[in-house]
């Protein structure tokens, strides 16, 4: 009877300790389980958010370097100039003084504050410039940041020596119909006589470029000037006559057949 009550509880001891065996193994797999399918899920995010990335530097622009000369080539080519924007970054006293033919102001001290001005033109070409090329590359690189994607840093005006330096203000549609309305300027437009006829801004002035001479005796003379055309290159040549002149004149890039803000029909 001892002995049976002996093998008795050898068993129930084996029974106990294989038991005791048993629920660590158990848990051991349900831990490496878990640990696997954590590392699966990092795997997974890290694979995503490496595509994300790609996707994000696929999307993203590049400033790319613009010689003198091939600025200078689009400036001069009226149908050339509608494809890209340049945006002179120097003070407004030094744009005052001269600059590329049809670039717009943005001083980079207030560069990124005005973004807004172009905000449309995230997927256009745009050229910033200034007198060495470091201003304008500062300027590129907040484009860039911004979402702009196609970007060049042309050469500086100091660097090479542009066809065409005006003193012409050149502004986009928006900003152009702003300062009409302000009743500060004499507006002159240089649109054909039967669009004029159509439909113009108000108090405007119609003058064609090749009138210019004949008429400038009747223009009012105690305002600086607005001008617009079609597509900013009559009127471009007609502000360009009036600086000339010694007035200041304004000349807006965008014109009545590609700024609808204009609503002169």
């Amino acid at each position: 009877m001892k002995k049976k009550l002996n093998v008795t509880a050898l068993a129930l001891v084996l029974a106990a300790s294989l038991t005791a065996c048993g629920a660590p193994a158990e848990n051991n797999t349900a831990t490496e389980n878990a640990q696997n399918n954590t590392a699966a899920a990092d795997t997974a995010n890290n694979a995503n958010a490496n595509a994300n990335a790609e996707a994000n530097d696929a999307d993203a622009g590049e400033v790319v370097e613009m010689k003198g000369a091939d600025l200078d080539k689009m400036m001069e080519d009226k149908d050339a100039k509608e494809k890209i924007l340049v945006i002179d970054v120097r003070p407004e006293e030094e744009y005052d003084e001269g600059h590329v033919k049809f670039a717009i102001n943005m001083p980079i001290d207030t560069f990124e504050d005005n973004l807004d001005k172009i905000e449309d033109l995230k997927d256009f070409d745009i050229a910033t410039i200034c007198n060495t090329g470091k201003k304008s590359a500062e300027a590129a690189d907040i484009l860039v940041k911004n979402g702009f994607k196609k970007v060049a840093n042309a050469e500086g005006v100091k660097s090479y020596d542009y066809t065409t330096m005006t003193k012409v203000t050149n502004v986009r549609g928006p900003e152009f119909l702003e300062l009409a309305k302000s009743g500060d300027y004499t507006v002159i437009d240089a649109r054909d006589a039967e669009d004029f006829d159509k439909g113009h801004l108000d108090g405007a002035i119609n003058v064609l470029l090749e009138e210019f001479d004949e008429k400038y005796g009747e223009l009012p003379t105690d305002k600086p000037f607005l001008v617009h055309c079609y597509s900013g290159n009559r009127s471009w040549e007609i502000a360009s006559k009036l600086v000339e002149k010694g007035h200041d004149a304004t000349n807006s890039l965008d014109g009545t057949k590609e700024y609808d803000g204009f609503n002169l029909d």
